[in-house]
């Protein structure tokens, strides 16, 4: 079922406002470089999932995490002020697999360069399997 446009407004604004709580209220030494990438809320509002990365290595990503689940409800309480909703919807952070899926791709396009690199090779040494003109010529039958 498609979301409204209500559900999408809301969670476009939870996903503004928790990037900026994380950049200008959130103190926690724990939290690394993170960018809030996407949110999704439910059809009646409940409960919004929000989606991140984190710049850096697995102890980083930890970390974060670790320091995201701690501040959840201030989080919570300051997404209620904001959003101005009679529920304030509970919030749960999902680690977003955009960079797992960009180094899948990357390395599936340069398995790609390196194949179109062997046939640029083997084209250059390639001869016709048929001879120049694969073709039959018609037969001219001289009448006599």
């Amino acid at each position: 079922m498609n979301p409204s446009h209500r559900t999408l407004k809301v969670a476009d604004r939870i996903k503004v406002v928790v990037a900026q709580l994380l950049e200008t209220k959130i103190k926690d030494p724990r939290l690394g470089f993170v960018t809030v990438t996407d949110a999704r809320v439910t059809g009646d509002l409940q409960q919004a999932s929000i989606f991140y990365t984190v710049l850096g290595d697995e102890d980083q990503r930890a970390s974060t995490a670790a320091a995201l689940e701690s501040a959840k409800g201030a989080i919570r309480s300051a997404l209620g002020r904001e959003l101005g909703l009679r529920i304030t919807p509970s919030i749960a952070f999902f680690e977003d697999g955009l960079p797992e899926s960009a180094k899948a791709l990357e390395s599936l396009l340069e398995k790609v360069h390196e194949q179109d690199a062997e046939v640029a090779k083997l084209r250059k040494t390639a001869t016709y399997a048929g001879g120049e003109d694969p073709y039959k010529a018609p037969r001219i039958i001289e009448s006599e």
